[in-house]
């Protein structure tokens, strides 16, 4: 039996948010918490009862450090990676995150401070990966392109992690999480490095974005679907193609949200397993804050993956963490049981005594 039914490699920060949904440069009152991507995709599973266990790194007897250890022990999540020495101010450091939620027709906006930060310094070097995925074992191997856009140093070490996760036995779930600035002046060798991993994984979300770079022609890509029955074909459609572009990999996931205001979306999923499409057309959910709505999806359908539930229980649990998530200021989720995220995909919304 596997220790850890999920390890991912992350480089955690900290974020803080304006109060009173105020735009930061007018606002005196943050809240603060730590963050990544990958983290947010954990919380899920984590509160919910399954081992994981995040890889980053930390800085020697520095009080951010610990306040992420903190946070990421009281959501369950197990962290492994070395202390490496403070180097002061001109040290390396945790990421900073400034995320404004946004209101009404006024857009989130996020400022990012990735200056310095540790966890461009990933390598294999600084863990016990043998011991990790041969000894303790891994259901699932969680890898997000925001991870391997860091640096030349993450990129090499998440194509290792891959290797070695597959040698082992173990599940490699992608998710691409394509952010244009990461990948500025280094566009063809971060689409070689992601075709790589996207070639190898079992579990894709949003591979369609490097099927776009790749052909940079199909018809259906950066198109405003005219109806909810124009953007599920378009989503199967582009599933389809995907799977054409990485045949290898068992499932294939795509996400579909129709922004209406900042705090007005509709939200579904669509999944594309050796061929066969599954949908969940897009609902209404409102948001209080979208940032981690897409991890939190992705973390539910791993856990149903874990579990191993069928494709529709697995996109519905994964909308249902997408909505308790936007309904929330934090950007993770620590529901306390299974039925709480279903009932966000119940008809009826009652009070529960």
């Amino acid at each position: 039996m596997r220790k850890y039914a999920i390890v991912s490699p992350t480089s955690l920060g900290i974020r803080i948010t304006p109060t009173r949904f105020r735009p930061v440069f007018e606002s005196d009152e943050f809240f603060l918490q730590a963050t990544s991507a990958e983290s947010n995709t954990l919380s899920v599973p984590a509160s919910l009862g399954l081992r994981v266990k995040a890889l980053s790194r930390f800085e020697e007897g520095d009080p951010v450090s610990e306040l992420i250890r903190r946070d990421m022990h009281s959501r369950g999540i197990e962290c492994e990676g070395p202390s490496v020495p403070n180097g002061g101010p001109w040290g390396e450091r945790h990421p900073l995150n400034i995320a404004e939620q946004g209101f009404g027709l006024r857009g989130p906006r996020v400022c990012n401070d990735r200056s310095g930060e540790l966890g461009r310094a990933l390598s294999a070097e600084e863990f016990d990966l043998r011991r990790l995925f041969e000894r303790d074992g891994a259901e699932i191997l969680h890898l997000s392109g925001l991870v391997c856009s860091l640096s030349e140093e993450t990129a090499r070490f998440c194509l290792g992690l891959v290797k070695l996760a597959k040698d082992c036995g173990t599940k490699v779930s992608f998710d691409t999480n394509y952010r244009p600035s990461l990948w500025k002046g280094k566009e063809e060798t971060l689409l070689c490095v992601f075709d790589e991993i996207a070639s190898r994984s079992d579990i894709l979300f949003g591979g369609d974005v490097l099927l776009e770079k790749r052909e940079h022609a199909a018809p259906f890509f950066g198109r405003t679907f005219a109806s909810e029955e124009d953007r599920i074909a378009g989503t199967e459609f582009l599933l389809r193609r995907t799977h054409e572009g990485y045949p290898d990999a068992e499932v294939l996931v795509s996400t579909m949200r129709e922004v209406v205001s900042v705090n007005r979306h509709s939200f579904g999923a669509a999944a594309c397993e050796r061929g066969k499409i599954t949908l969940l057309p897009p609902r209404e959910m409102p948001v209080l804050d979208r940032i981690g709505g897409g991890d939190a999806f992705v973390g539910g359908f791993l856990y149903g993956t874990v579990k191993g539930w069928n494709m529709e229980e697995k996109l519905s649990f994964g909308c249902g963490c997408a909505a308790f998530v936007s309904g929330l200021q934090d950007d993770y989720g620590l529901p306390v049981s299974e039925e709480e995220i279903r009932n966000m995909q119940a008809e009826d919304v009652w009070t529960s005594r």
